[in-house]
């Protein structure tokens, strides 16, 4: 499995329950007090934990004769780094908890003995390892994989396992290979730092070496990459902001430093504002490989759930609650940060409301979000797709504009501003032709490339003027595009919903599957029940591979197409 797919999905570890091995509990209990039963959602989760740990089974490699041997194949039937540790993440929590079907269990710890040789056996002699996919010989990749396996370290000292000295003794020794990589090694990415961070951290608690904790409050000293909305440096909303909320949060307990918990709280403030009706989070303005996904909130189960037991905060406790209504089966794989620490098994406390009607922007990450209840919407800015809709399962994951202008006329916006109650996005082009090279700057070989268009005079100069107005209306929104400059130039406005619903008012293309028009009158599109209606339509040719525009989605898709000047209010309900 990839390192980022790896991220993305979680993998499971669980544990017999034990005092936290970080600073004193948050809460100020008494850390020898007796351990609660464990709740009964875990022990779900540890059920669905001996379900990976026997898909893993089924791709051990297991003859003797084969480099490989004692690893795991991921879906292209390659062993490394990565797959190997989810077994070993996996495996080692079956065998330390007393509900799974693996507790104690001889045959599960000899294979897990001979992954953990293999994994050994794959690390550098310099600690680090391979991320097979793009990152070679790898500190930060190397820092996920502690990451996720010192827990299970730690929980395996602390059980009763038969045997464990033999599995602890190749961990450990690639644990410590790796602590001499993470005092060392570079990264490529902001979150990366943390990260490590919170490697080292893992590392300092098993072995309490000054050289981990050093090297944190080095890259800590950089300050942690938050904007005054409360957003990190990738934007990166599903993916990688709560993963920087979560490695932060054992940086902050496995060094004591509970300074760094404000970062948390700012960042699952703003979060509060992303969350769609249906439960799933604005994905649009990510810098990172999950910009646009569709994604839920169940990567900040953890940090809402620590933090809304840390300070009795109500609106954090809702979102644990909504993650478990709407994604709880994808918490599984942050299991081993509660199993390590029982403190968190208490009830939540009460719900306070979660925003739904309001108009915020985000101005470093170019988004404006507006909700009213059961339906909102995202302004997006620098960004092709410049306007979503979700009304609950109905969901409009985009509208885009293209012209067919110099092949240049997709259109984004770089700002916006406020009109009498409007939100404008604005974007002017120029299409020039060139004269004559000057004659005493002519190089004389002819080469094209050594007679640029920057010196060169421009004549005819083509322009053109694109002008989005966003309005509120009752239930729902009005888009006013008014286009103008050089005429008849063809163009083409994409509504792109969320595939798996119904559409009436529209007209399919008669060769392009999933490409749709709304020539006039109003369109819809149903999904479980629920509708949003769209148009007026209008519809001047079927050109929707418009020349310099991106590529058509594999989504269903409605187009209204024109000519300049062009001027048409959409309206959305």
């Amino acid at each position: 499995m990839k390192r980022r797919t790896f991220v993305k999905n979680g993998l499971v570890v669980c544990s017999t329950p034990f005092v936290p091995f970080f600073i004193t509990n948050s809460w100020g209990k008494n850390p020898t007090a007796p351990v609660p039963e464990k709740p009964a959602w875990l022990v779900k989760m540890i059920h669905l934990n001996d379900e990976r740990i026997e898909s893993h089974q089924k791709v051990r490699i297991t003859d003797k004769n084969n480099p490989a041997y004692g690893g795991i194949l991921d879906g292209n039937e390659i062993a490394h780094v990565h797959a190997v540790t989810s077994f070993l993440q996996a495996g080692m929590c079956g065998l330390v908890s007393k509900e799974s079907k693996f507790y104690n269990h001889k045959a599960l710890t000899g294979e897990l003995v001979l992954a953990a040789k293999y994994l050994l056996k794959l690390q550098h002699a310099d600690g680090t390892i391979d991320l097979f996919s793009t990152n070679f010989h790898s500190t930060p990749d190397l820092g996920f994989i502690v990451k996720w396996l010192s827990p299970g370290y730690r929980l395996l000292q602390q059980s009763s396992v038969p045997g464990k000295k033999s599995l602890l003794q190749p961990l450990g020794d690639f644990l410590q290979n790796a602590g001499k990589a993470l005092t060392v090694g570079g990264i490529h990415t902001p979150n990366h730092r943390w990260v490590i961070c919170s490697a080292l951290a893992g590392l300092y608690t098993i072995w309490p070496e000054p050289a981990y904790r050093q090297r944190a409050e080095t890259w800590l000293n950089e300050k942690i990459d938050m904007d005054p909305d409360g957003q990190y440096e990738e934007k990166s909303s599903y993916i990688y902001s709560s993963l920087s909320d979560r490695v932060l949060i054992a940086t902050a307990r496995g060094f004591k430093k509970p300074e760094l918990l404000d970062y948390v709280r700012k960042n699952l403030e703003m979060t509060l504002y992303y969350i769609h009706p249906n439960g799933e989070i604005v994905t649009e303005a990510s810098g990172r490989q999950d910009n646009s996904i569709i994604g839920t909130l169940e990567n900040y189960y953890y940090p809402c759930r620590y933090m809304a037991l840390q300070d009795r905060n109500g609106r954090f406790a809702a979102v644990c609650r909504l993650i478990e209504e709407t994604a709880f089966p994808k918490t599984v794989g942050f299991l081993y940060y509660f199993l390590e620490d029982p403190t968190l098994w208490q009830e939540l406390p009460s719900s306070s409301p979660l925003p739904s009607n309001y108009a915020k922007a985000f101005h470093t990450s170019g988004l404006f979000r507006i909700r009213r209840d059961n339906y909102d919407a995202s302004i997006l800015l620098n960004n092709p797709v410049f306007f979503t809709m979700h009304k609950k399962n109905a969901v409009l994951q985009g509208i885009r504009l293209a012209s067919a202008f110099f092949g240049k006329g997709q259109f984004t916006s770089a700002d916006y501003r406020e009109d009498n109650g409007a939100y404008i996005l604005e974007s002017n082009l120029e299409g020039p032709y060139y004269q004559p090279f000057p004659t005493d700057k002519i190089p004389g070989d002819g080469i094209w490339a050594n007679m640029p268009r920057n010196q060169r005079a421009q004549s005819e100069v083509q322009k053109l003027k694109t002008m989005v107005a966003i309005r509120e209306i009752e239930k729902g929104f009005e888009l006013e595009i008014a286009i103008t400059g050089t005429d008849h130039v063809p163009l083409a406005l994409e509504l792109i919903f969320r595939p798996g619903g119904q559409f009436s008012g529209v007209q399919a293309h008669n060769n392009l599957p999933e490409v749709y028009f709304l020539k006039e009158g109003q369109g819809s599109y149903t999904l479980n029940g629920d509708q949003i209606h769209f148009g007026p339509g209008v519809y001047q040719h079927k050109w929707v591979d418009i020349r310099g525009a991106l590529p058509r989605t594999s989504a269903p898709t409605v187009f209204l197409t024109g000519f300049t000047p062009f001027n048409r209010k959409i309206q959305l309900t």
